[in-house]
């Protein structure tokens, strides 16, 4: 009977390997989803048939499927509380439950296991679990706020974070050293466990502006690789697979996040960025723009026969997706090619864009990569830019001083004619001033880009 379980422990993992290969691309990412859930269902009801086999107690199975239907009931209603543009705070929320899991494992597992002295390898791994643990839960509290904004300060101690390494480090090697000290293992578990919530505040704390999509990323990375490390302890197959699998995928994405912003993982972590007249805010250097209307911009667009469309976070949070799809078709019935161009970083969190294009019916072949059409952007007649304010900053290319240099962004200055559509002359997420809004071929709308949108689609409607 073992044999079968492992066999579908195997089959489990393969789902879940299937399952995040199809959500590599937009198109495939619901089968992939939907593929991944019936393996984890798989491996849930193949360790239930596995306890009642061991052990015979059916509390226990009662009480995983009592777990099961609370967390589902929670996982519903904050689905349908958050809507797609909160998605990146949903998603830190998640993760932080999950490192709190291997948090609480980890030290429970010190207070039902009475650990020998010689079990030391044993004893570091699990103080490894436990730390990792706490610091995903805080470090992803701490995301999930400042993705909210309600936390807008950055914050970074040397001092605090030695001191939180030195009691990490420290006292289990005291332990080892003198095991026959006063101090039982269980404690240290607890103070470790406390050390690294305080850690994991440090660790996100100075992490903020554009950076934040590769906070999310690195978090994620470390709960699997927590969820990996509690597989160890309880020789559960399917917890390895399913940790290195998900701490595998974070460390990849983390690499692509750094490569896309053109920033080392160390300066993004420790919150370095460049300081200077480049990172000063709009309140503080006034710029010479030009305005533009909507009855203005339809007759540009009219008149255009390849447009570019770069969404951003303005987008997301006026949920402008579905007036963008309906400005496409108005825009291709007369005769135009639309395009929507997506910079990785784009949003709040990986692919965050490429999920609100999906929820509205964009069609895939509609929506290219940065990478695609960089090196041709004057190819485009005009490009609407919806608070995309950071990605499209020449800034970027041209002033070291600059909170963003060095970042590929999108060449939207290199279009024929440029529309931004903005609520106000206030900063992108990183705080830089972007020296766009002031070039001759670019424009701006005011307003919230939903309601902006209608208006520019009723004005096409009677060209």
């Amino acid at each position: 009977m073992l044999g079968i379980i492992n066999l579908v422990y195997l089959l489990s993992a393969i789902g879940f390997i299937g399952g995040i290969k199809l959500m590599a691309a937009p198109s495939s990412a619901r089968n992939g989803n939907i593929i991944s859930a019936v393996a984890m269902s798989i491996a849930i009801v193949a360790t239930a048939v596995l306890i009642i086999l061991n052990e015979g107690h059916l509390e226990n199975i009662f009480l995983l499927a009592a777990l099961l239907l609370i967390g589902t009931l929670i996982g519903k209603r904050l689905s349908v509380k958050y809507e797609m543009t909160r998605m990146p705070e949903l998603i830190s929320l998640f993760n932080a439950f999950g490192g709190l899991c291997a948090l609480i494992i980890g030290i429970n597992e010190t207070i039902i296991n009475q650990l020998s002295v010689d079990q030391s390898i044993i004893k570091i791994v699990l103080l490894l679990g436990v730390f990792l643990g706490g610091a995903s839960f805080s470090g992803s509290i701490i995301a999930f706020y400042k993705l909210a904004g309600k936390m807008k300060f950055n914050y970074r101690s040397k001092a605090l974070t030695g001191l939180m390494w030195l009691i990490t480090i420290g006292l289990p090697i005291w332990h080892i050293m003198l095991p026959e000290s006063s101090l039982h293992f269980s404690a240290i578990a607890v103070i470790v466990g406390a050390a690294s919530l305080c850690y994991g505040v440090l660790f996100a704390l100075p992490v903020g502006g554009a950076d934040m999509p590769v906070l999310i990323s690195v978090l994620n990375a470390v709960t699997g690789i927590a969820t990996a490390i509690s597989g160890i302890l309880f020789d559960s197959t399917i917890m390895l697979l399913g940790g290195i699998l998900v701490g595998s995928t974070g460390i990849l994405l983390t690499i692509q996040m750094c490569k896309a912003m053109n920033r080392s993982l160390k300066k993004v972590l420790l919150g370095q960025t460049a300081t200077g007249l480049g990172n000063k805010g709009a309140s503080e250097t006034e710029q010479q723009i030009q305005t533009i209307s909507t009855a203005e911009t339809a007759s540009i667009l009219a008149f255009s026969k390849h447009i570019a469309i770069i969404p951003g976070f303005g987008m997301a949070v006026s949920q402008a997706q579905k007036e963008c799809f309906e400005l496409q078709k108005r825009l291709q019935g007369l005769g135009a090619t639309v395009k929507y161009i997506i910079h990785p970083v784009a949003g709040r969190m990986p692919g965050h864009m490429n999920v609100l294009l999906a929820e509205a019916n964009i069609d895939y072949n509609d929506i290219v990569e940065m990478e695609e059409v960089n090196h041709n952007m004057a190819q485009f007649d005009a490009a609407i830019i919806i608070g995309a304010n950071d990605v499209v900053n020449p800034a970027a290319e041209t002033d070291e001083d600059s909170v963003v240099y060095g970042m590929p962004i999108i060449k939207a200055y290199q279009a024929k004619q440029v529309i931004v559509m903005k609520r106000g002359m206030s900063a992108g997420y990183s705080g830089a001033t972007n020296p766009l809004f002031e070039r001759g071929n670019c424009k701006l709308l005011f307003g919230d880009a939903k309601k902006s949108l209608n208006q520019i689609i009723e004005e096409v409607k009677m060209i």
